[in-house]
Protein backbone atom coordinates (compact mmCIF):
# COMPACT_ATOMS: atom_id res chain seq x y z
CA UNK A 1 0.00 0.00 0.00
CA UNK A 2 1.41 3.38 -1.03
CA UNK A 3 2.39 5.78 1.73
CA UNK A 4 0.08 8.74 2.27
CA UNK A 5 2.59 10.95 4.10
CA UNK A 6 6.34 11.56 4.02
CA UNK A 7 8.99 13.49 5.92
CA UNK A 8 10.03 16.66 4.13
CA UNK A 9 13.43 18.27 4.79
CA UNK A 10 14.09 21.84 3.67
CA UNK A 11 17.17 24.01 3.08
CA UNK A 12 16.53 27.59 4.15
CA UNK A 13 18.52 30.83 3.95
CA UNK A 14 19.15 31.90 7.55
CA UNK A 15 20.05 35.54 6.83
CA UNK A 16 21.18 37.81 4.03
CA UNK A 17 24.76 37.28 2.90
CA UNK A 18 27.60 39.78 2.62
CA UNK A 19 30.77 38.63 0.89
CA UNK A 20 31.21 34.96 0.11
CA UNK A 21 28.38 32.67 1.25
CA UNK A 22 29.24 30.06 3.87
CA UNK A 23 27.47 26.93 4.95
CA UNK A 24 26.29 28.60 8.14
CA UNK A 25 24.27 31.03 6.00
CA UNK A 26 22.02 28.07 5.15
CA UNK A 27 20.41 25.39 7.28
CA UNK A 28 18.94 21.95 6.59
CA UNK A 29 15.82 21.71 8.72
CA UNK A 30 14.72 18.33 10.12
CA UNK A 31 11.92 16.63 8.24
CA UNK A 32 8.30 17.43 9.00
CA UNK A 33 5.45 15.13 8.02
CA UNK A 34 3.47 16.24 4.98
CA UNK A 35 0.64 14.63 2.96
CA UNK A 36 1.54 13.16 -0.41
CA UNK A 37 -1.58 14.67 -1.96
CA UNK A 38 -2.68 18.24 -2.55
CA UNK A 39 -4.94 19.32 0.30
CA UNK A 40 -7.37 21.29 -1.83
CA UNK A 41 -6.40 24.59 -0.24
CA UNK A 42 -3.88 25.32 -3.00
CA UNK A 43 -4.86 27.48 -5.99
CA UNK A 44 -5.99 25.66 -9.12
CA UNK A 45 -3.04 24.71 -11.27
CA UNK A 46 -0.82 23.65 -8.35
CA UNK A 47 1.48 20.63 -8.52
CA UNK A 48 2.97 18.46 -5.77
CA UNK A 49 6.35 17.05 -6.78
CA UNK A 50 9.12 14.86 -5.42
CA UNK A 51 12.43 16.54 -6.18
CA UNK A 52 15.07 14.37 -7.85
CA UNK A 53 17.81 16.82 -8.90
CA UNK A 54 18.55 20.41 -7.90
CA UNK A 55 20.61 22.82 -9.96
CA UNK A 56 23.33 25.02 -8.43
CA UNK A 57 23.73 28.21 -10.47
CA UNK A 58 25.75 31.44 -10.03
CA UNK A 59 22.65 33.67 -10.37
CA UNK A 60 21.51 32.30 -6.99
CA UNK A 61 24.22 34.27 -5.17
CA UNK A 62 22.67 37.74 -5.80
CA UNK A 63 19.37 36.33 -4.54
CA UNK A 64 21.07 35.74 -1.18
CA UNK A 65 21.84 39.45 -0.75
CA UNK A 66 19.64 42.04 0.89
CA UNK A 67 17.51 43.53 -1.92
CA UNK A 68 18.63 47.12 -2.62
CA UNK A 69 17.56 47.48 -6.24
CA UNK A 70 15.05 45.97 -8.61
CA UNK A 71 16.22 42.81 -10.35
CA UNK A 72 14.80 40.30 -12.77
CA UNK A 73 14.47 37.77 -9.95
CA UNK A 74 13.44 38.30 -6.34
CA UNK A 75 15.74 37.87 -3.35
CA UNK A 76 15.41 34.85 -1.11
CA UNK A 77 13.52 35.49 2.14
CA UNK A 78 15.47 34.59 5.29
CA UNK A 79 13.79 31.71 7.07
CA UNK A 80 12.19 30.44 3.86
CA UNK A 81 13.17 27.58 1.61
CA UNK A 82 15.72 28.31 -1.11
CA UNK A 83 14.35 27.93 -4.63
CA UNK A 84 15.98 27.20 -7.97
CA UNK A 85 15.81 25.03 -11.05
CA UNK A 86 15.35 21.32 -10.59
CA UNK A 87 14.03 18.06 -11.98
CA UNK A 88 11.03 16.50 -10.25
CA UNK A 89 8.36 13.82 -10.49
CA UNK A 90 4.72 14.86 -10.23
CA UNK A 91 2.87 13.15 -7.37
CA UNK A 92 -0.42 15.08 -7.51
CA UNK A 93 -1.70 17.86 -9.71
CA UNK A 94 -4.59 20.20 -10.38
CA UNK A 95 -2.73 21.53 -13.43
CA UNK A 96 -4.49 20.66 -16.70
CA UNK A 97 -1.26 19.71 -18.49
CA UNK A 98 0.51 17.74 -15.75
CA UNK A 99 -0.41 14.36 -14.32
CA UNK A 100 0.94 12.11 -11.56
CA UNK A 101 4.01 10.27 -12.80
CA UNK A 102 5.11 13.03 -15.19
CA UNK A 103 8.74 14.12 -15.03
CA UNK A 104 9.24 17.89 -15.19
CA UNK A 105 11.94 20.54 -14.99
CA UNK A 106 11.57 24.10 -13.81
CA UNK A 107 11.54 26.12 -10.59
CA UNK A 108 11.16 24.14 -7.38
CA UNK A 109 12.25 24.25 -3.75
CA UNK A 110 15.40 22.98 -2.09
CA UNK A 111 13.48 20.29 -0.24
CA UNK A 112 12.42 16.68 -0.65
CA UNK A 113 8.89 17.59 -1.79
CA UNK A 114 7.49 20.86 -3.11
CA UNK A 115 4.07 22.29 -3.83
CA UNK A 116 4.57 24.45 -6.93
CA UNK A 117 1.81 26.99 -7.43
CA UNK A 118 0.97 29.26 -10.37
CA UNK A 119 2.65 31.10 -12.00
CA UNK A 120 5.72 28.89 -11.41
CA UNK A 121 3.74 25.72 -12.16
CA UNK A 122 2.80 27.12 -15.57
CA UNK A 123 6.50 27.26 -16.46
CA UNK A 124 7.20 23.61 -15.64
CA UNK A 125 8.32 21.73 -18.73
CA UNK A 126 7.36 18.09 -19.21
CA UNK A 127 10.32 15.80 -19.89
CA UNK A 128 9.90 13.27 -22.68
CA UNK A 129 13.53 12.39 -23.53
CA UNK A 130 14.92 10.67 -20.47
CA UNK A 131 16.89 7.58 -19.53
CA UNK A 132 13.72 5.55 -19.10
CA UNK A 133 13.17 5.73 -22.88
CA UNK A 134 15.25 3.87 -25.43
CA UNK A 135 16.18 7.15 -27.17
CA UNK A 136 16.51 9.10 -23.93
CA UNK A 137 19.29 10.97 -22.16
CA UNK A 138 20.24 11.21 -18.47
CA UNK A 139 17.51 12.93 -16.48
CA UNK A 140 20.13 15.11 -14.79
CA UNK A 141 20.76 16.80 -18.15
CA UNK A 142 17.61 18.83 -17.56
CA UNK A 143 19.49 20.80 -14.92
CA UNK A 144 22.10 21.64 -17.54
CA UNK A 145 22.42 21.05 -21.26
CA UNK A 146 18.66 20.47 -21.65
CA UNK A 147 17.66 23.01 -19.03
CA UNK A 148 18.31 26.66 -18.27
CA UNK A 149 22.10 26.60 -18.93
CA UNK A 150 21.62 24.96 -22.33
CA UNK A 151 19.03 27.46 -23.51
CA UNK A 152 21.19 30.27 -22.12
CA UNK A 153 24.17 29.13 -24.19
CA UNK A 154 22.04 28.72 -27.30
CA UNK A 155 20.33 32.11 -27.05
CA UNK A 156 23.45 34.01 -26.09
CA UNK A 157 25.59 32.55 -28.83
CA UNK A 158 23.22 31.98 -31.74
CA UNK A 159 20.62 34.70 -31.22
CA UNK A 160 22.65 37.54 -29.70
CA UNK A 161 26.14 36.94 -31.10
CA UNK A 162 24.87 35.81 -34.53
CA UNK A 163 28.10 33.94 -35.40
CA UNK A 164 29.56 33.65 -38.88
CA UNK A 165 31.99 30.93 -40.02
CA UNK A 166 35.59 31.87 -39.40
CA UNK A 167 34.88 34.38 -36.62
CA UNK A 168 37.02 34.29 -33.49
CA UNK A 169 35.33 33.46 -30.18
CA UNK A 170 36.41 33.90 -26.57
CA UNK A 171 34.49 32.30 -23.68
CA UNK A 172 35.24 33.07 -20.02
CA UNK A 173 34.40 30.56 -17.26
CA UNK A 174 34.50 28.16 -20.17
CA UNK A 175 34.35 24.90 -18.24
CA UNK A 176 31.11 25.75 -16.44
CA UNK A 177 27.56 24.73 -17.19
CA UNK A 178 27.13 27.34 -19.94
CA UNK A 179 30.67 27.93 -21.14
CA UNK A 180 31.42 24.30 -22.05
CA UNK A 181 28.44 24.41 -24.43
CA UNK A 182 29.25 27.77 -26.02
CA UNK A 183 32.67 26.55 -27.12
CA UNK A 184 31.18 23.46 -28.74
CA UNK A 185 28.40 25.47 -30.38
CA UNK A 186 31.06 27.79 -31.78
CA UNK A 187 32.98 24.94 -33.38
CA UNK A 188 29.77 23.53 -34.86
CA UNK A 189 29.13 26.97 -36.37
CA UNK A 190 32.53 26.91 -38.09
CA UNK A 191 34.06 29.60 -35.87
CA UNK A 192 37.73 29.78 -35.01
CA UNK A 193 39.87 30.21 -33.18
CA UNK A 194 37.68 29.35 -30.19
CA UNK A 195 39.50 30.03 -26.92
CA UNK A 196 38.34 29.59 -23.32
CA UNK A 197 39.58 30.60 -19.90
CA UNK A 198 39.22 28.56 -16.72
CA UNK A 199 40.66 28.46 -13.21
CA UNK A 200 42.76 25.29 -13.03
CA UNK A 201 45.06 23.16 -15.14
CA UNK A 202 42.49 20.34 -15.02
CA UNK A 203 39.76 22.57 -16.43
CA UNK A 204 42.05 24.06 -19.07
CA UNK A 205 42.91 20.56 -20.24
CA UNK A 206 39.23 19.64 -20.35
CA UNK A 207 38.47 22.54 -22.68
CA UNK A 208 40.83 21.38 -25.39
CA UNK A 209 40.57 17.61 -24.98
CA UNK A 210 36.83 17.23 -24.34
CA UNK A 211 35.02 20.39 -25.38
CA UNK A 212 36.70 21.10 -28.75
CA UNK A 213 38.23 24.49 -27.86
CA UNK A 214 41.20 25.36 -30.04
CA UNK A 215 43.11 26.77 -27.07
CA UNK A 216 42.61 27.62 -23.40
CA UNK A 217 44.44 29.31 -20.54
CA UNK A 218 44.31 29.57 -16.74
CA UNK A 219 43.23 33.10 -15.88
CA UNK A 220 44.85 32.76 -12.44
CA UNK A 221 48.21 32.80 -14.17
CA UNK A 222 47.35 36.27 -15.51
CA UNK A 223 46.31 38.01 -12.30
CA UNK A 224 46.41 41.65 -13.39
CA UNK A 225 44.20 43.14 -16.09
CA UNK A 226 47.25 44.05 -18.17
CA UNK A 227 48.34 40.42 -18.15
CA UNK A 228 44.87 39.26 -19.09
CA UNK A 229 44.87 41.65 -22.00
CA UNK A 230 48.27 40.38 -23.13
CA UNK A 231 47.08 36.78 -22.76
CA UNK A 232 44.15 37.50 -25.06
CA UNK A 233 46.31 39.43 -27.54
CA UNK A 234 48.64 36.42 -27.87
CA UNK A 235 45.74 34.13 -28.65
CA UNK A 236 43.80 36.58 -30.81
CA UNK A 237 46.42 38.58 -32.72
CA UNK A 238 43.71 39.85 -35.07
CA UNK A 239 41.18 40.49 -32.31
CA UNK A 240 38.01 38.88 -30.95
CA UNK A 241 34.77 38.87 -32.94
CA UNK A 242 32.58 37.30 -30.23
CA UNK A 243 33.03 37.38 -26.48
CA UNK A 244 30.68 35.27 -24.34
CA UNK A 245 30.89 36.94 -20.95
CA UNK A 246 30.42 35.00 -17.73
CA UNK A 247 32.90 36.73 -15.41
CA UNK A 248 33.01 40.55 -15.54
CA UNK A 249 35.60 42.77 -13.89
CA UNK A 250 39.16 42.58 -15.18
CA UNK A 251 38.29 39.87 -17.69
CA UNK A 252 35.63 42.04 -19.32
CA UNK A 253 38.04 44.99 -19.37
CA UNK A 254 40.73 42.90 -21.07
CA UNK A 255 38.29 41.46 -23.62
CA UNK A 256 37.00 44.91 -24.60
CA UNK A 257 40.56 45.99 -25.36
CA UNK A 258 40.97 43.04 -27.69
CA UNK A 259 37.66 43.12 -29.56
CA UNK A 260 37.55 43.64 -33.31
CA UNK A 261 35.49 46.37 -34.95
CA UNK A 262 31.80 45.40 -34.92
CA UNK A 263 32.42 42.68 -32.35
CA UNK A 264 29.62 41.32 -30.18
CA UNK A 265 29.61 40.72 -26.43
CA UNK A 266 26.84 38.58 -24.91
CA UNK A 267 26.76 39.29 -21.17
CA UNK A 268 25.50 36.13 -19.49
CA UNK A 269 26.89 36.62 -15.97
CA UNK A 270 29.41 38.51 -13.83
CA UNK A 271 30.44 35.87 -11.31
CA UNK A 272 33.63 37.67 -10.24
CA UNK A 273 31.49 40.50 -8.84
CA UNK A 274 28.69 38.65 -7.04
CA UNK A 275 30.44 38.42 -3.68
CA UNK A 276 31.58 42.06 -3.59
CA UNK A 277 29.86 45.07 -2.07
CA UNK A 278 28.98 47.80 -4.55
CA UNK A 279 31.89 49.95 -3.37
CA UNK A 280 34.34 47.11 -3.98
CA UNK A 281 33.21 46.02 -7.43
CA UNK A 282 35.78 46.25 -10.20
CA UNK A 283 35.56 49.19 -12.56
CA UNK A 284 35.54 48.50 -16.28
CA UNK A 285 37.93 51.09 -17.70
CA UNK A 286 37.83 50.28 -21.39
CA UNK A 287 34.27 51.22 -22.25
CA UNK A 288 35.61 53.64 -24.85
CA UNK A 289 36.17 50.52 -26.98
CA UNK A 290 32.39 50.10 -27.23
CA UNK A 291 32.31 53.37 -29.20
CA UNK A 292 35.60 53.27 -31.06
CA UNK A 293 35.10 49.66 -32.18
CA UNK A 294 31.32 49.99 -32.62
CA UNK A 295 30.71 47.00 -30.37
CA UNK A 296 27.34 45.52 -29.51
CA UNK A 297 27.20 44.62 -25.82
CA UNK A 298 23.96 42.97 -24.73
CA UNK A 299 22.91 41.46 -21.44
CA UNK A 300 20.27 38.76 -21.48
CA UNK A 301 18.47 36.25 -19.26
CA UNK A 302 17.06 32.87 -20.16
CA UNK A 303 13.45 33.48 -18.99
CA UNK A 304 12.99 36.08 -21.76
CA UNK A 305 13.60 33.39 -24.37
CA UNK A 306 11.54 30.42 -23.17
CA UNK A 307 9.67 30.41 -26.46
CA UNK A 308 12.87 29.24 -28.18
CA UNK A 309 13.23 26.11 -26.05
CA UNK A 310 11.46 23.71 -28.48
CA UNK A 311 13.70 25.00 -31.27
CA UNK A 312 16.79 24.54 -29.12
CA UNK A 313 15.82 21.06 -27.91
CA UNK A 314 15.16 19.85 -31.47
CA UNK A 315 18.53 21.27 -32.59
CA UNK A 316 20.69 19.95 -29.76
CA UNK A 317 19.18 16.51 -29.12
CA UNK A 318 20.75 14.78 -32.15
CA UNK A 319 24.18 16.13 -31.18
CA UNK A 320 23.75 14.75 -27.65
CA UNK A 321 22.62 11.35 -28.86
CA UNK A 322 25.46 10.87 -31.35
CA UNK A 323 28.09 12.17 -28.92
CA UNK A 324 29.04 15.23 -30.97
CA UNK A 325 28.35 17.49 -27.97
CA UNK A 326 29.93 16.43 -24.68
CA UNK A 327 28.62 17.48 -21.28
CA UNK A 328 30.35 17.15 -17.90
CA UNK A 329 28.58 17.24 -14.53
CA UNK A 330 29.66 17.43 -10.89
CA UNK A 331 27.01 15.60 -8.85
CA UNK A 332 26.70 16.08 -5.09
CA UNK A 333 24.71 13.39 -3.29
CA UNK A 334 21.84 14.19 -0.93
CA UNK A 335 19.90 17.32 0.02
CA UNK A 336 22.27 17.81 2.94
CA UNK A 337 25.12 18.44 0.46
CA UNK A 338 23.31 21.26 -1.36
CA UNK A 339 24.72 24.24 0.61
CA UNK A 340 28.34 23.13 0.13
CA UNK A 341 27.72 22.40 -3.53
CA UNK A 342 26.36 25.90 -4.16
CA UNK A 343 29.18 27.55 -2.24
CA UNK A 344 31.72 25.57 -4.25
CA UNK A 345 30.69 27.41 -7.42
CA UNK A 346 32.25 30.60 -6.09
CA UNK A 347 35.54 28.89 -5.25
CA UNK A 348 35.90 26.96 -8.51
CA UNK A 349 35.41 23.54 -6.91
CA UNK A 350 33.04 22.23 -9.56
CA UNK A 351 34.09 20.81 -12.89
CA UNK A 352 31.30 21.31 -15.39
CA UNK A 353 27.69 21.62 -14.30
CA UNK A 354 27.12 21.47 -10.54
CA UNK A 355 23.97 19.69 -9.39
CA UNK A 356 22.61 17.83 -6.38
CA UNK A 357 20.92 14.43 -6.52
CA UNK A 358 18.15 14.56 -3.91
CA UNK A 359 16.61 11.17 -4.74
CA UNK A 360 17.15 8.47 -7.33
CA UNK A 361 14.89 8.47 -10.35
CA UNK A 362 13.04 5.31 -9.30
CA UNK A 363 12.50 6.47 -5.70
CA UNK A 364 8.92 6.38 -4.51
Amino acid sequence: MAATTAMNRRVILKDYVEGYPREEHMELLPGVEIPLRLTGDEPSGSVLVKNLYLSCDPYMRPRMSRPVRQSYTSAFVPGSVITGYGVSRVLDSSHPSLNPGDLVWGFTGWEDYSVIKPPASNLLSKITHHSGNKDGVPLSYYTGILGMPGLTAYVGFHEICAPQPGESVFVSAASGAVGQLVGQFAKLAGCGPVVGSAGSAEKVGLLTTRFSFDAAFNYKDEEESADLSAALARRFPEGIDIYFENVGGAMLDAALRNMRVHGRVAVCGLISQYNKADADKDAVRSLDAVVTKRLRVQGFIEPDHKHLYPQYEAWVMPYIRDGTIKYVESVAEGLESAPAALIGLFHGRNVGKQLVRVAHEDAE
